[in-house]
């Protein structure tokens, strides 16, 4: 479980220091020692999946290992009335005095190289409204917000004039952030080690706008160790020092207890990691997929749909087979 986080005023401190000296947007807040942990969402998959099938007997081990701990709520075109989804989840986390973690997914070609995702808003005006009624339905509450996942990363299954409009989307994004949300830190997704070299993602960040952000996130939805992607993150911080500035970094540990196996698409043999928690070599480590849900009908996942909750994948992920 994540450590008590209210009245830690050095631990707040360290964080403020190094948000000043990495580059990050001094007006926005630290929104950690504005709360009293990480949130959990009682009516996440897992969570939902154990409360309705008690008398099953993965359920307690689901409820305990999974459903229990801190993990990010995926918004996009699913959602409905975004600001309505939004601030509901952000005023339960709120009211209860925790910070919320949310994965904003929803730009236009979405997963254009996977494919099992696809989807997003059906152009560039209609995102841009979408996640300008994202930050305001945050305002001025705490929260963790990842920004769009693979968006960077799938460059060679678009043509330029879709790289071109991508970039300027993720850059107003950001500055909506930044207007609009002076308690949120945003991570602007960055791919996971094994996909583009540290140099091409560091001229990809820069281009999408990643200055007026908290930082980069790594390894959404994948699998590789917590140490492959410090050194990549320590690696790509580096690199942006090309641009002026560097930035921190979070790590998605949901599913690399036992690493990658070189497939990403619902591979067998993979385990739950470390919680959500901050620290552990880079600025936080969080659980954004869910474990069990699945990534597309492939793999371990045959014949499922990307999000569903597979209870047998998520009860051999605790165990790791």
């Amino acid at each position: 479980m994540p450590r008590p986080l209210r009245s830690r005023a050095l631990a707040a401190l360290a964080l403020v220091i190094p948000a000043v000296l990495l580059g990050a947007p001094a007006a926005h807040a630290d929104p950690i020692s504005q709360t009293s942990g990480f949130y959990v969402n009682p009516y996440s998959s897992p969570a939902a999946w154990a409360a309705a099938n008690p008398g099953d007997g993965r359920a307690a081990a689901i409820r305990t290992a999974i459903a229990q701990k801190p993990m990010a709520s995926w918004f996009g075109n699913w959602s409905g009335d975004i600001a309505g989804a939004v601030g509901s989840y952000v005023g339960a986390a709120d009211a209860a005095d925790k910070l919320p973690l949310l994965v904003a997914y929803n730009i236009p070609g979405r997963d254009a190289c996977g494919g099992h995702s696809g989807g997003g808003a059906g152009s560039v005006a209609a995102y841009d409204a979408w996640i300008t009624s994202f930050a305001a339905a945050i305002g001025n509450r705490p929260a963790v917000v990842v920004l769009e996942p693979d968006s960077l990363g799938d460059f060679s299954c678009m043509n330029q004039n879709q790289i071109n409009e991508r970039l300027g989307m993720l850059s107003r994004a950001i500055g909506q952030f930044r207007s609009r949300t002076p308690h949120t830190w945003v991570y602007l997704d960055a791919g996971n080690p094994g996909w583009i070299d540290a140099g091409t993602m560091a001229q990809r960040l820069n281009a999408a706008g990643v200055s007026g952000a908290r930082g980069f996130a790594l390894n959404v939805s994948n699998y590789f160790t917590t140490g492959e992607n410090v050194t990549f993150g320590n690696r790509l911080a580096g690199e942006l020092r090309r641009y002026g500035y560097t930035k921190p970094f979070v790590v998605d540990t949901s599913r690399n207890g036992n690493g990658a196996n070189g497939q990403w698409c619902n591979p067998a043999g993979r385990r739950i990691g470390t919680p959500t928690q901050m620290g552990g070599g880079a600025e936080m480590l969080l659980w954004l997929k869910t474990p069990g849900e699945s990534d597309g009908n492939c793999g371990v996942g045959g014949g499922s749909s990307a999000g569903q909750f597979l209870p047998e994948v998520a009860y051999k992920m605790i165990h790791g087979y």
